[in-house]
């Protein structure tokens, strides 16, 4: 089974990680699922934001305010999917005694928001209707 299938049911029952090597020190496993929390926190922003470009601007072009909202939400989803994803992949790791995993997630995620607060600095530079 490939290690990709594998970590996707691990998602829907993570007392299978269990079986896998030895049990991490309790703190080190905490941590990783603050760092969890905390990249959900960061899908609930960018899912709010989505939500509030496409409410509270309504006087923006329809094509702008569309595009930076679905951005924003797209972002969020790929960041709430990265999260479990993440977490399952360190938690084997730890327990297998690995180095913990490295991803380009984080410098994508940030030029997607770098991207979308650039056309937001136009948009408020150059007026509501483009």
């Amino acid at each position: 089974m490939s290690n990709f299938v594998r970590s996707l049911r691990l998602w829907f029952a993570p007392e299978h990680i269990r079986e896998e090597g030895d049990t991490p020190d309790y703190r080190f496993s905490l941590a990783n699922e603050r760092t969890f929390l905390a990249w959900l926190r960061t899908a609930l922003a960018l899912i709010g934001g989505g939500f509030a470009v496409d409410q509270f601007l309504p006087d923006l072009r329809w094509g702008w305010r569309i595009g930076l909202a679905l951005a924003l939400l797209a972002a969020g989803v790929l960041c709430s999917l990265r999260a479990v994803n993440h977490w399952v992949r360190c938690e084997r790791a730890m327990r297998r005694g690995d180095d913990l995993p490295v991803g380009r997630f984080p410098t994508v995620l940030s030029l997607v928001v770098a991207v979308v607060a650039l056309a937001m600095v136009v948009v408020v530079l150059f007026g509501w209707e483009g």
